[in-house]
């Protein structure tokens, strides 16, 4: 019985490192989970780039655009350089480099 219990105990302590890993991976797939987020995320990886350039690659506002960057700038997935009176921005968190191709190869890639 007390092996089985040794074992129980273990057991719980994976289950509870699971869900702390299960919580981060999904907190992580929320912060870009937008189509907006994922498109600029995805521009992004292929280096720094102007908010102008990412307003027109979204076809949307300053304000909408900003509104996203900021989102990722909270979850530490952007960083953000001025320069005069431009800023740029770039990936700051190696994840994305990681999941970016990953996304592409299963929605992207053509046939």
């Amino acid at each position: 019985m007390n092996s089985a219990s040794t074992t129980a105990i273990k057991f719980d302590f994976e289950v509870d490192e699971m869900v702390d890993s299960a919580r981060e991976a999904t907190d992580f797939l929320k912060s870009i989970a937008h189509e907006g987020r994922l498109m600029i995320l995805c521009r992004l990886a292929e280096g720094e780039c102007a908010v102008t350039d990412l307003e027109e690659l979204l076809s949307a506002r300053q304000a909408a655009v900003s509104q996203q960057l900021a989102r990722l700038r909270l979850e530490g997935i952007v960083d953000a350089r001025r320069e005069g009176k431009s800023v740029y921005y770039s990936l700051s968190d190696d994840r994305i480099q990681t999941i970016i191709p990953v996304l592409y190869d299963m929605f992207c890639k053509p046939d």
